[in-house]
């Protein structure tokens, strides 16, 4: 089986330039880029509608921040996956990812919640640790996160993990940890309703777990709650999410620690731009990491599919860039999509994310090497042609890393394309592509409707 979804990254729509160096750039002012990325928030809002129209799948968008390069642009994927689920009944709703350094866990634990139970039940919760210091080193300072110190980042996003994790299955907790303590242990609740709602025999806490009652304290000052040295020993998060256990986990991975790490957990994968070659590889680890773990999974439901298992949303994605060609002067929308890829990719490969591009028998690729768009495309981490030779590019693929179903999540945004064009590779990827790979893969499961009723409800007055 097989199914589709969009990863929406939020390239600016300003044309590609040309700099003196030779670096393509977003053309334009930084008022530019600001305009710019107002219509791009629009844009994926009414893309993640249009997906549904459409029979795609799954919808996810990522987290980034403070980019006036142009790349990409998805500061709280939560936020606008509000808007979006407002609108739809179906497509599943993922991140991927929130970069879980940047928040306080408790924080996107709840946002996290929210969307899902708004939504249905249809959140794929994004988890990720982050890679670009101009975002962790500001959002991540004041919990003590940080990417320049790789151990740390790690030992943060772990605990934040499972934080979130607790706080969703848990109707009242408390944790000790190297980065949190929760509740602080010096946090005072003398509250009255308080005591009376936990001194009741049915709320399924007593009193003397969520609170330590302690004297009046003269020196306290204050009201009555803060007054005394009763302190508060557990907490409850609301709202906890609609799916139970909790919504199915994603990381998105580039090392085998972190594919590791995530099979080890349960937690689904999402894997962009590596060489055909190297996904036979990753998903070999994460299949076989997953066994020796006895097959790790939120809903206990034992071993699944290698690759993908569509009927239980378990395992990795691939999400290559998409574009398909419009009959007529082919050659020069290639030209057009090759800068396109080429400004993206100048933008990543700093990261270390070019070492990777390497096929499986070559040497890693030097970090400051210029990665054109034909590069790109010759190793189909983005396809680029008619949509007979997509077609047939996603079957290969399919068959090269042995996946028994596949989720495809398309890259159709990219630096340059106007909203509307993006659009029209939706509809021609869901006309001219998803039927023909529907019928080679043995279809689509259907997905379940939400339960959820947004429309407001008819007045009860006379």
């Amino acid at each position: 089986m097989i199914q589709f979804g969009i990863f929406q990254n939020g390239a600016s729509d300003l044309p590609v330039a040309d700099t003196p160096s030779g670096m393509l750039v977003a053309g334009g002012s930084l008022e530019d880029m600001h305009a710019s990325f107002q219509r791009i928030m629009v844009d994926q809002v009414r893309q993640g509608v249009l997906a549904e129209q459409l029979g795609y799948d799954f919808y996810f968008m990522t987290e980034h921040h403070f980019q006036p390069e142009g790349p990409e642009f998805s500061p709280n994927p939560l936020m606008a996956e509000m808007a979006i689920a407002a609108q739809t009944r179906r497509i599943r709703l993922g991140q991927a990812t929130n970069i879980l350094t940047q928040w306080h866990p408790l924080r996107v634990a709840e946002l996290g919640a929210m969307l899902d139970v708004i939504s249905g039940g249809r959140v794929e919760f994004g988890v990720g640790r982050g890679y670009q210091p101009r975002e962790v080193e500001v959002f991540g300072f004041p919990y003590g996160s940080s990417i320049q110190d790789q151990e740390r980042n790690r030992a943060y996003f772990q605990e934040a993990y499972d934080l979130i994790i607790k706080a969703w299955t848990q109707p009242s907790f408390s944790h000790q940890g190297q980065f949190f303590t929760i509740p602080p242990t010096y946090t005072r609740w003398n509250h009255a309703q308080t005591i009376a709602y936990f001194s009741q025999p049915h709320v399924g806490r007593a009193l003397e777990d969520v609170l330590r009652i302690g004297p009046p304290d003269q020196y306290g000052g204050g009201n009555p709650v803060t007054n005394t040295t009763t302190v508060l020993k557990e907490i409850s998060l609301f709202p906890q999410p609609l799916q139970k256990p909790y919504p199915q986990c994603w990381e998105p991975v580039a090392s085998a620690r972190s594919v590791e790490w995530a099979a080890a957990h349960g937690v689904n994968c999402n894997i962009n731009a590596i060489p055909r070659t190297r996904l036979r590889k990753v998903f070999e680890t994460y299949h076989q990491t997953s066994e020796q773990a006895a097959w790790p999974d939120r809903l206990h439901r034992g071993a699944f599919k290698f690759g993908w298992d569509a009927e239980k949303r378990r395992g990795l994605s691939v999400g290559p860039w998409v574009h398909i060609l419009r009959p007529g002067h082919e050659q020069a929308q290639i030209e057009r999509i090759d800068r396109s890829l080429e400004m993206e990719w100048s933008y990543y490969g700093p990261f270390g994310f070019t070492a990777g591009l390497a096929d499986a028998d070559e040497a890693p690729y030097p970090l400051d090497m210029r990665v054109t768009g034909e590069l790109l495309r010759k190793k189909e981490t983005a396809l680029v042609g008619r949509a007979d030779e997509v077609t047939a590019a996603l079957l290969r693929m399919k068959a090269l890393v042995g996946a028994e179903d596949f989720l495809l999540l398309c890259h159709f945004e990219m630096p340059g394309l106007r909203g509307e064009e993006v659009e029209e590779q939706m509809y021609r990827f869901a006309e001219q592509v998803m039927p023909e790979l529907r019928r080679a893969c043995g279809g689509s499961p259907e997905l379940p409707e939400s339960i959820v009723e947004l429309v407001p409800r008819q007045s009860m007055r006379a």
